[in-house]
Formats: C-alpha cells, structure tokens, sequence
C-alpha cells in the first residue's frame, strides 16, 4: 500500500520507518531459506549468486535516498558501486546491458551485512532528513523515494524466489509456519465474451502516490470484442498438451521460439521433472507428483503459452485486453481491482505470501473481475503477449535510476501484468507493468487463452 498520512498516531516518518522493518525482516526471511552457506551459489546463470543481492537491496537503497537525493557522503563507494546493478542478458545471445564487473572475489558476507546493516541504520535517519530536503525532484517530494526503494525491495524479494525455486529442496530451509498446500479441485472454466470498448493503460504522474516511469502516462484504447477464459490453464491441461505430442511439434511454435526450444533441449516446464515413470513438481521445498497439483495453474515462459495456444486454436491476451477484463465491467466504469475498489485481501486471491506456492485455479471467487474473469490478479503473473515499450508521454523521470525501463524496450521483452502468491500488495494497482524475455522460463507466470 502506497504511503498514507494520517492526521493522528505516528508521523510520516515513522509510518516509513514501520514499513521499512517490515520490509528488511520479510527479506531477511527469505534469505535464510539458502542460509549462510549458500551465498555464492548461482541457480540461474542469468542471474548473480545470492552474495550480489545481499548487497544490492541496500546499495539501491543508498544510491537512490542518501547518495541521491539527500547527497550524503558514502561510507563505502566500492560497494555503492559493486553492488548498484545486476545483470540481465538477453537469453539468447548473452548480451547484457552496462553493469559494474565481476570482481574476482566477492565480498565476504560478514563485510557484506555490515554494509547492509550501516546503510539500513542510515535510512532511518534519512526519514527524518527528507522532509528537511528542499529539492526540486520529484523523487523528493511526497515520500516518492521512500516508495521506490520499498517496491525495489518487494520485486526483489520475488526474483529471488525465482532463483530459489531452481535449487532442490533439501538444499533450502522453509520458514516457520509455512501454510499448507490447497490440491482442491480447479474451478469449471467457462468462455467470457467480453464486448468492444475502452481500456486504459497506465496513470497520470499526479494520481497517484508513486508510479515507475514505464507507468507514466495514461492511455485510453479501444479494444475490439474478444473472448476470454474465465481461468488459466493449469498443470492438468498442459501435462495433456505435453502428453499430446503437442510440446514437440513444430507447427505449435513461432520460428524464434522453436530454435530457443531445440537449444535449450526443452521437453517440459521448467518446473516439472521425469523421475522414472513419475511426473513430479518442484514447489519451494518438495516434489510432488503432477497428478497432485493438476489444478494448479502452470507455470511457462512465453514461448510455451505461445504454442499451447496455438495447439488449441487460440492466443494470448493483449496489455489492453487484459486491462479491459480486469479493470472495467458491464457498467464501462474502471475499478482499482478486478474485484472492484476494496483494498487488497486475501479472500481476493493468492498474493502477498499468503501462501507459498500456487493454488487451485478459482479458488477466490470474491476476486473475479466483474465480467466473470477470475484470478487476473493472484496466484501467477499473467502473460500477454504485448511487447514492452513506453507508453505515450513516457519520460525517464527518475533522476537516480534514468535506465529503469528504457533498457528494456527491444521488442525481446513483453509485458506481465497481476501478481503471482510471492508479490507485494503494493504493486496491485492498474498502471504497475512487470516485463520478462519470451524465453526466460523462471517467472511465477500463468497465462490464458484468449480468441477474437
């Protein structure tokens, strides 16, 4: 939730400093499935191992607030820098956008949580600091930083889930009181038409309280009449697919997405694996076999949505369409949420680590949209199939972090919209756009199947 002022009880700045605690202690949770032992470890090779984002987090943090904004002086340049930007090469080629070198030798982790610690110290001050701040930039102004940096960290917490997702269980630690898994039955799917009309994509910069620059500014489309399946497709339906012959035939694939196929030596989803004769799937901390999880919703990477689709005659969902079943109903007046305008919860859907791995598809009817279309928000990121690029008035207005999005707009990467059991409930606002590669199959990413 954005930052809220309120006219009694704790100020401004402490409000921050509450979620920032909240925030560190949710991160600090997640880094303890891997443990101490594991900081150099590299599930994904696209990605650096888990030492790297240790320091990240905070070196964002100091780069963005007390470096940038406020221009204190470091305490640590070399890590301010060392730590300032990931990698994330195409999958293709391995061509990767600027960032710092690899040292030959990371930080120990000792110095690394010192570093963390001194900068997290340092934040805390800066709460007060900023309200002091006469700076014309917009970061600057209305807690916008603070609100950046939180969502800097609530994304991350998620890709590194993603990381931790490809490790085998026995090498990770669940936290306590982790929910039990729902293998209740999946919701009948039903075909919703939905009729021509408007759609919007992203905000005005003074709607609301913090936007990305890809957000930025709003757009009114129309949308031609589509058809739309009120679920996505789950485990059960693509093990169908799979079993079929439908993942190894050619004509189910675009030409780019077939070579990506062949020379990844895909057969299945990343997530899935042949033991034997069983078919298992890999949560967070077990392998369970498929025929448990069946009406859970499948997680692929573009490509393979693409060519199940195909394989049943259909597509995927357009950014516009998606925005137009989510967020606007028979009444052509938009909503906060597909549910209508009430806060996030979770009798809404499977977000905001509720639950630590996906549920059975339909399984919060309070969160359909008002069409009928269910889970557009929750329980996996939504592919579409809309390439990520800037909207109309786009400018990189983030003074600190110019590079953000405009990196990224190379036709290779799509737009993904939602959330997934492991995303933050700050970022369920309409105008919020993740974006992956078309072949980039480690995401917490449904997808369903849409026809003109």
């Amino acid at each position: 939730m954005a930052l809220q002022l309120k006219h009694s009880g704790p100020s401004a700045a402490e409000q921050v400093r509450e979620r920032f605690h909240a925030a560190w202690a949710r991160s600090d949770e997640i880094f303890a499935v891997v443990g101490a032992g594991q900081t150099l470890t590299q599930p994904i090779v696209w990605r650096h191992p888990f030492i790297f984002y240790i320091g990240h987090l905070p070196a964002f943090s100091w780069n963005q607030v007390c470096g940038g904004i406020l221009g204190w002086r470091s305490f640590n340049p070399y890590f301010d820098d060392l730590f300032c930007r990931g990698i994330d090469p195409d999958v293709d080629t391995g061509e990767c956008h600027w960032h710092p070198e690899v040292p030959d030798r990371w930080p120990s982790l000792e110095e690394t949580l010192s570093y963390r610690d001194q900068v997290r110290r340092a934040l805390l001050d800066a709460t007060e600091a900023l309200a002091d701040c006469r700076s014309n930039d917009p970061l600057a102004q209305g807690g916008r930083v603070f609100e950046l940096i939180l969502e800097h960290e609530y994304m991350h917490q998620e890709t590194l889930l993603y990381m931790m997702q490809q490790m085998e269980p026995s090498e990770k630690t669940a936290p306590r009181n982790l929910p039990r898994y729902n293998f209740g039955p999946a919701r009948h799917r039903q075909t919703i038409r939905i009729p021509a009309g408007k759609a919007r994509l992203g905000a005005d910069f003074d709607e609301i309280t913090f936007g990305w620059d890809n957000e930025f500014g709003a757009v009114n489309v129309e949308v031609p009449s589509f058809a739309m399946d009120s679920l996505p497709v789950t485990n059960g339906e693509f093990f169908e697919f799979v079993l079929a012959g439908g993942y190894n035939k050619r004509r189910h694939w675009r030409p780019d997405d077939w070579l990506w196929k062949e020379l990844e030596h895909k057969q299945h989803p990343s997530c899935w694996q042949r033991q034997g004769d069983t078919w298992c799937y890999r949560v967070m901390f077990d392998w369970l076999p498929i025929e448990q999880v069946c009406s859970w919703p499948v997680y692929v990477s573009l490509a393979e949505a693409r060519a199940f689709a195909a394989w049943r005659g259909q597509r995927l969902a357009t950014e516009a369409e998606y925005q137009r079943a989510a967020f606007y109903g028979p009444n052509e007046r938009p909503s906060i949420h597909p549910w209508g305008d009430s806060d996030p919860a979770p009798r809404y859907g499977n977000f905001g680590f509720t639950a630590w791995s996906p549920e059975p598809v339909g399984a919060h009817p309070a969160g359909a949209s008002r069409w009928g279309v269910h889970e557009l928000v929750g329980n996996g990121w939504e592919l579409t199939d809309t390439p990520f690029a800037p909207l109309a008035g786009f400018t990189p207005y983030m003074t600190t972090y110019r590079d953000y999005s405009q990196d990224f707009f190379d036709g290779k990467h799509f737009v993904v919209k939602g959330a997934s059991w492991a995303t933050d409930g700050a970022l369920l606002r309409p105008s919020f756009r993740n974006w992956y590669q078309a072949h980039y199959p480690y995401v917490f990413a449904k997808f369903r199947c849409v026809s003109d």
